[in-house]
């Protein structure tokens, strides 16, 4: 991974996201709860959408990205998701540490990685579709559990002091690292399909 993810890594893996970088319309300015949510999900919309395009069939395919398939990278992303949702949910009670979705003797991201894929590899694919928008949900309904005060509170207590809170947020690891390799492969996967269809002709 890059450079942004090793500065970023230790403040914004926690919520499972690294920081694009802020239009120069957003800056100085703090999204509202009502804007943060519906950010999410619109951003959530255009994931389900890609997904639908790829559809379930061509999901299990690997070489995707490092043989990973489709359905390894939507499990890679809900496990830390689901460390996004613990993150907030201990802020949200006030509590001192939370933990990991994953053996807390686990420290690096490799192992990590390692640890979710083998841990949903052999599970269907339409369980791995289901926790990952139950675990949106479950970060929809955490964030919207913040009064708007404690909301814009969460640049402090996640070390953020420069930026923005927003939806595109959550969703710029998927942007930079896998959204890249999901789209080349879906093109590739469009281009046999219509070079098997003329050859059929």
């Amino acid at each position: 991974m890059g450079s942004l993810f090793s500065y970023f890594c230790a403040k914004l893996w926690e919520i499972g996201a690294y920081s694009l970088k802020r239009k120069e319309s957003n800056v100085g300015t703090s999204l509202t709860k009502t804007q943060l949510l519906t950010e999410l999900r619109n951003e959530q919309a255009a994931w389900e959408a890609l997904l639908a395009e790829i559809g379930e069939a061509h999901m299990t395919q690997p070489e995707v990205a490092g043989g990973w398939s489709i359905k390894d990278i939507v499990a890679h992303l809900t496990g830390w998701r689901r460390r996004s949702v613990r993150r907030f949910q201990a802020l949200l009670n006030h509590a001192p540490d939370f933990l990991p979705p994953w053996p807390p003797e686990l420290q690096e991201d490799d192992e990590i990685n390692a640890w979710i894929y083998e841990s949903n590899r052999n599970r269907p694919l339409a369980d791995v579709l289901s926790d990952s928008r139950e675990a949106f949900q479950q970060l929809i309904d955490t964030l919207a559990a913040f009064s708007e005060d404690e909301l814009q509170d969460l640049r402090r207590s996640l070390g953020l002091e420069e930026e923005q809170v927003s939806g595109s947020m959550f969703f710029a690891h998927f942007h930079q690292e896998h959204e890249p390799d999901m789209r080349a492969w879906l093109e590739k996967v469009k281009k046999n399909a219509n070079s098997s269809s003329s050859d059929i002709l």
